[in-house]
């Protein structure tokens, strides 16, 4: 059999099995929201987070473009799902009253989006590289994004996306309680746009 027919005939099998390149077994895996959700409602929660409406300077830091799509566990789309973002900015500072981090306020990084998954499940964000930060008086806790998911008939997650081949990522308590297949499902992948443009996808379960 040729490899063209063999590929035809194994791709056909898959389809009537129902099968998908997206389908796992597991979910995203959920991980704790932190102190330093918003606390205080803005106008500009939308994709750019390197901008804030009606000001002219544009945030500090690496910019980075993040897209991913929401799926349930078959790889089906998940459209309209709310999908919440935050994160510290390029110093490694929340603009949150109760984060004492000696790292400046950057008045210009929005720091926090909310926007809907397309029909196809996707979604996009250009944001920055936020920094790592200080956990006491000797950890640090790696670069990371907080995201909350949701959408109706399907359970929720929060949880936080990582950055690959960051050291940091070794003595995370966080990230290190989990095993090697969940880990891999919350460090981002680098797409093929360069090293600032990362894939996350996130998968929710069924009610």
């Amino acid at each position: 059999m040729s490899n063209r027919r063999r590929f035809i005939k194994s791709a056909s099998f898959a389809s009537l099995l129902g099968l998908s390149s997206h389908a796992q077994e597991l979910p995203t895996p959920k991980q704790i929201e932190g102190p330093f959700y918003p606390r205080f409602e803005a106008k500009d929660k939308d994709f750019d987070l390197t901008q804030i409406q009606g000001q002219n300077g544009v945030a500090k830091g690496t910019i980075i473009h993040i897209t991913g799509k929401v799926l349930d566990l078959d790889g089906s789309a998940i459209e309209d799902a709310t999908v919440d973002l935050w994160q510290a900015n390029a110093a490694g500072r929340y603009r949150h009253p109760h984060d004492d981090n000696k790292a400046p306020i950057d008045p210009y990084f929005q720091g926090w989006a909310i926007i809907p998954s397309s029909k196809d499940g996707s979604f996009k964000f250009k944001t920055i590289l936020p920094g790592a930060y200080p956990i006491g008086k000797k950890r640090m806790r790696p670069p990371h994004i907080h995201f909350k998911v949701s959408k109706k008939d399907y359970h929720p997650i929060t949880t936080q996306m990582y950055f690959p081949n960051n050291p940091l990522n070794q003595k995370d308590k966080l990230l290190q309680k989990l095993n090697k297949q969940e880990q891999a499902l919350l460090i981002a992948k680098i797409n093929q746009g360069g090293s600032d443009n990362y894939e996350f996808n996130i998968y929710l379960k069924k009610i």
